[in-house]
């Protein structure tokens, strides 16, 4: 009974032994086998993909580039919409000393005409904006056209108007620089500002309107003179109105 329960016997444990060493044979055969037809198909098919590689990783490399550019594009679009979009790096300046020869307050009519049209509130005038400010103008203009007027104004050929760029457009109409039938001269023509009252208009040549410019420097800061003594005027009217108040609350609270 032990015999027959608890142990193998002794003829077929040999005869196992023989059936397992086979089989590791004829695996170790068929692994040295692969390897070798792997180790012969290799150099063959190097050079067939040698010339082929540089190429499509260029081609990558591109349609990454291109797929990268084309997102943060979307990106900018979706941020401006949701009003989540950082503003952009512009170059600081000053309108008033760079822009004199015009008054204060025509720069800031222009200042208040650009906000007016800026409707997506990023500081820049594009195509769509431009559009709709020469339709609101009365001066419509086709998709080549509109283009060409950012053209002619774009120092920094990001397709856009920014602020400078739009008083540029009233600086070249001032100095007879545009085109009469330009649509930036219609612009300027049909806005509510005008240009011409500084004497600069009829200037045929830019430098000889900056030299009048010089000109205006007193009547500059006369105006300064004149926005600091309002507002001193104001607050002053505001106190009286404010004491009148508390006077007649006075009266009706004895």
């Amino acid at each position: 009974m032990k015999h027959l329960s608890g142990s193998i016997p002794s003829h077929n444990l040999g005869a196992q032994r023989p059936a397992r060493s086979m089989a590791s044979e004829e695996l170790a055969r068929k692994l040295q086998s692969r390897l070798a037809a792997t180790q012969e198909a290799e150099p063959m098919s190097e050079p067939e993909q040698s010339p082929v590689q540089p190429k499509s990783r260029e081609h990558e490399a591109a349609c990454g580039d291109s797929s990268s550019e084309l997102s943060a594009k979307l990106t900018r679009r979706l941020d401006i919409n949701e009003g989540n979009a950082a503003s952009r790096p512009t170059r600081v300046f000053n309108p008033y000393t760079e822009f004199k020869e015009f008054s204060r307050r025509q720069i800031k009519d222009m200042e208040a005409m650009f906000r007016r049209y800026d409707t997506g509130k990023d500081g820049f005038i594009d195509l769509m904006e431009l559009k709709l400010m020469m339709e609101k103008l009365g001066a419509p203009q086709t998709h080549v056209a509109l283009k060409n007027m950012i053209k002619e104004v774009d120092e920094d050929f990001d397709g856009k108007l920014s602020f400078r760029e739009f008083l540029l457009i009233f600086r070249r109409a001032a100095a007879g620089e545009l085109q009469e039938e330009s649509g930036l001269m219609a612009l300027a023509r049909l806005s509510e500002i005008s240009v011409s009252t500084e004497g600069v208009m009829g200037a045929k040549d830019f430098f000889e309107a900056k030299m009048q410019a010089l000109s205006l420097g007193s009547k500059f800061e006369a105006e300064i003179r004149e926005e600091k003594e309002e507002r001193k005027r104001q607050d002053v009217e505001k106190k009286q109105r404010q004491a009148a108040f508390k006077q007649l609350q006075s009266t009706f609270c004895s």
